[in-house]
């Protein structure tokens, strides 16, 4: 019985091979069923093997009783940098009070949170706006990344004669070249605070999955050779699942990169107005001396970072699930 996921790789060679016009037997793999069993063969060999506790010497065996398990409640990647936070706001607030620095030059924790509950009613609209720019550029940048990728390991002149160019896009500085494209675009500004953004956050994602597509083991190649799979079906059925952890790994990073170039964009174009982005609430608090304000809208745009980086790391953990080394984890 074939998994989920090779059921849609299955599905989705069926539908490359129309589409591309191949006999629906190539080689006599369609019907007879090899290259699911291929793929199968590929999930097997990327899924780690759990450890049977019975048969290493001195573990205990598992217990069936209903007793408290403290690691649901106690979890230590969540406590210990709660901890941290804590203390270091308490410190904080503590040095503010005790030295008596004003608050246009350091507020403290309170007063900042003061100030983000008062002027929820202005931040929040805008951090929306950045938002919007950030998932846009994203989503662009994930859809070119892969394409783009997945041609890079079709061809090798490909790769050559393109790849220096997406370095040359990730070396170049975004603030040297976001007013260039700011008045390229001047008739609109979303559209080239995007750009701008997808600039910064589309290299992590060609690279890796580039990486992942191209570190695919010998071994399982040698065997699709054996069974004469042709390249869209050792695409469909080896190296997209085989880069499939590299491709999310790029993920995590470009979705705070797309972040980052949004609030990059909007500090170039200083675009006011309701479409407004969060940058630009803390260009005329700066201006202003609104520091407490300045502090609110960096609080808000790092929360929206860290949403951002959580969401993607559940969505990688749960699509690589327990098939993938990195996704299990162990107690050593």
């Amino acid at each position: 019985m074939l998994s989920p996921f090779s059921f849609l790789l299955d599905w989705l060679s069926r539908w490359l091979g129309s589409l591309l016009g191949a006999p629906e037997r190539p080689f006599g793999l369609w019907l007879d069923g090899e290259l699911p069993r291929l793929s199968s063969a590929v999930e097997e060999q990327l899924r780690p093997q759990p450890t049977d506790a019975a048969k290493v010497p001195g573990s205990a065996p598992p217990t069936s009783g209903q007793g408290l398990d403290l690691r649901k409640w106690f979890n230590l990647d969540v406590i210990a940098p709660g901890i941290v936070g804590i203390l270091f706001l308490v410190g904080w607030e503590v040095a503010v009070r005790l030295t008596g620095v004003p608050p246009y030059l350091l507020p403290g924790p309170i007063l900042v949170a003061q100030t983000l509950v008062r002027e929820w009613g202005s931040l929040f609209p805008s951090l929306l706006i950045t938002l919007q720019i950030t998932v846009v550029a994203f989503l662009l940048a994930t859809v070119s990344g892969l394409l783009l990728a997945i041609l890079f390991a079709q061809s090798k002149w490909i790769e050559r004669s393109l790849f220096p160019y997406a370095v040359i896009l990730q070396t170049t500085p975004i603030v040297s070249i976001a007013p260039l494209i700011i008045i390229w675009l001047r008739n609109n500004t979303f559209a080239a605070m995007v750009v701008c953004a997808w600039i910064v956050a589309f290299f992590p994602i060609i690279s890796n999955t580039t990486l992942g597509l191209n570190s695919v083991d010998h071994n399982l190649l040698n065997l699709f050779q054996l069974y004469k799979a042709n390249r869209w079906q050792t695409l469909i059925y080896l190296r997209l699942p085989s880069a499939l952890p590299y491709f999310l790994g790029g993920l995590r990073i470009s979705g705070g990169l797309s972040l980052i170039g949004a609030v990059v964009a909007e500090f170039v174009a200083g675009t006011g107005g309701q479409r407004a982005g969060i940058a630009y609430q803390i260009l005329i608090s700066s201006f202003n001396l609104q520091v407490p304000r300045m502090f609110a809208a960096l609080v808000l745009v790092t929360g929206l970072g860290i949403l951002i980086f959580v969401a993607l790391s559940a969505l990688s953990d749960k699509i690589l699930g327990r098939w993938h080394e990195s996704a299990v984890r162990r107690e050593n």
